[in-house]
């Protein structure tokens, strides 16, 4: 077996359990964690975590954030002077990209359907390196996750820290890590 499949594997076993109901959002997500260098195969078998979520009785709902980046500069009014004066977009990235990031996410979390029995899948995070923390768009709508919020993420998970490709600083986040190493790691 791969190790996708394994990781899918270990997420059937997870999803599969019974749902704590009263848990807070930060704790209602999972971090499917794996190689980077294993991106395009995973995205190859994300319907093997459907398949998995849905043969356990819950829903699912997918968004995907490649490109993310793109679309929000495409659609910011001043991007001709991002592009002349790199350093002004800096402040820009902080809040105005966070908020965009977050309103996507927000509205897949919040959207008609979505309930207590979901998980909302998101991949692609890896394309906010370099422009904005994971944890800090997580901490936006950590309040908005009704179901489950599955993230896959291309890094490492090592003592309750998270790093996303491998970079050298990591943040320490409540979700569920699925890893290679060691399955689903009780918190």
């Amino acid at each position: 077996m791969g190790r996708i499949e394994n990781l899918a594997a270990r997420y059937r076993r997870h999803i599969g359990a019974p749902w704590q109901r009263n848990l807070a959002g930060d704790q209602k997500a999972i971090f499917v964690v794996y190689p980077k260098t294993d991106e395009r195969r995973l995205r190859a078998r994300l319907d093997l975590f459907e398949m998995a979520t849905t043969s356990n009785g819950h829903d699912w709902r997918s968004l995907d954030l490649t490109g993310v980046f793109a679309r929000w500069m495409a659609a910011a009014d001043y991007r001709e002077v991002y592009f002349e004066e790199p350093d002004t977009l800096a402040m820009k990235l902080r809040s105005d990209f966070v908020q965009f990031v977050a309103g996507l996410l927000r509205d897949a979390l919040t959207a008609d359907g979505v309930d207590e029995d979901t998980v909302v899948a998101v991949r692609g995070v890896a394309c906010l390196f370099g422009f904005t923390r994971v944890s800090l768009v997580l901490r936006e709508i950590a309040n908005d996750i009704r179901g489950r919020l599955l993230v896959f993420f291309p890094g490492e998970y090592e003592d309750k820290n998270y790093r996303l490709l491998d970079a050298r600083d990591g943040w320490n986040y409540l979700a569920v890590p699925i890893t290679l190493h060691n399955g689903v790691s009780d918190q």
